[in-house]
């Protein structure tokens, strides 16, 4: 599958956030870190709000790196949530798309006083059997 990004440039802001996620939870490697913080966004209902996103830093993935085995996965929830928020599902509009959410998982994780191990990560992910 065509992805809509072949390499991804992460703004200094995210860069430190992400910093912050690894020593955390011990997660070494960017793009697992990337995937959790794409699919918290995708999660969240609202639309990300269109900022300008710097790509200011020194951390760049290929979407393959960031993918991994799941990237077509991944293209087909960011495809489904584009065409859920009624917007076009051209190369640029998912280029977009996928910054927005990127970042702003980024920040949303980064910014969650309740993550202080990979456990809380899945936390997340995992509904309470409660």
């Amino acid at each position: 599958m065509e992805p809509p990004i072949d390499r991804i440039r992460l703004s200094q802001t995210a860069k430190d956030q992400l910093l912050k996620l690894r020593r955390q939870t011990k997660i070494d490697q960017w793009n697992i870190l990337c995937r959790w913080a794409f699919c918290r966004s995708l999660a969240e209902p609202s639309i990300p709000s269109p900022v300008p996103l710097p790509t200011d830093s020194n951390v760049e993935l290929t979407w393959r790196v960031f993918g991994g085995d799941i990237s077509d996965i991944l293209l087909i929830a960011l495809k489904q949530r584009c065409h859920n928020d009624g917007l076009s599902l051209s190369k640029e509009t998912l280029a977009t798309q996928f910054r927005l959410h990127l970042h702003r998982g980024i920040g949303y994780l980064s910014g969650d006083q309740n993550i202080k191990k990979i456990e809380d990560l899945i936390a997340l992910a995992v509904p309470s059997q409660n």
